[in-house]
């Protein structure tokens, strides 16, 4: 690899970075006028939504944890993690349907919870979405219509393009493969975790497998997708 290569790789991801942080202007939505790097960030959201997503969970560990076990406390907290996070959604200029979303999530978490107060049930919301996340994203690769290359269509405006060129349609199934293969790690490990009643190894799991294992599917995806996109653009 040359010095100038090596010099665009480093910009390339360093741009990834930025897109996805919220950092840079989105594409005009228009077919090709977009980095891949933005049509990554805009078909499986941004790094803020997946750290949003895992606060509220580490705040009912952590009290939970602490407060010797006392589910109450755990649960209210983590109700007013999710309601700030939702304030601070709100002042990013977030959708109404991202912040509602996002918060009735953590709120139907702490209900099931409380109401069965089984501290492991707090996370059974979360198992559930995984379970259809792996479900879905791995039954529209093997009917040939894998999702991640509808969202990123979606993102250009034209949502399925991709699909008259073959290495695109091997590069977005590789792609939709990798998230699918995210959310059945996920599963695989947390379900044992919420039948023994594992409740503090649960949670650390639920951290340990959210953005660090979102961030790696990310990467790959980017890769191939990016890959694809310069050997076989659009027709």
């Amino acid at each position: 690899m040359t010095a100038q290569d090596e010099g665009r790789e480093q910009h390339e991801h360093h741009e990834l970075a930025e897109v996805m942080l919220g950092g840079a202007e989105p594409g005009t939505g228009a077919p090709g006028d977009a980095t891949a790097e933005q049509l990554m960030a805009q078909a499986i959201g941004g790094w803020r939504g997946v750290v949003d997503s895992s606060v509220p969970g580490a705040v009912f560990l952590l009290v939970y944890l602490v407060n010797g076990n006392q589910l109450t406390a755990a649960v209210w907290a983590a109700v007013v993690a999710g309601g700030v996070i939702a304030a601070l959604r709100l002042l990013r200029r977030e959708s109404l349907q991202q912040v509602a979303s996002g918060f009735i999530g953590i709120a139907f978490a702490a209900w099931l919870a409380s109401r069965t107060g089984r501290a492991e049930d707090f996370y059974l919301p979360g198992i559930l979405t995984n379970i259809a996340y792996a479900i879905g994203l791995s039954v529209s690769c093997l009917v040939g219509h894998p999702l991640l290359g509808y969202g990123v269509g979606a993102a250009t405006g034209d949502l399925s393009g991709w699909r008259r060129v073959p290495e695109q349609r091997r590069a977005y199934a590789l792609a939709t493969w990798f998230f699918a293969a995210v959310f059945a790690i996920r599963v695989a490990v947390q379900v044992p975790l919420y039948l023994a009643g594992w409740v503090g190894p649960l949670g650390v799991m639920k951290l340990v497998l959210g953005w660090p294992l979102f961030a790696l599917a990310a990467y790959l995806s980017y890769r191939v997708i990016t890959q694809a996109r310069k050997d076989a653009p659009l027709i």
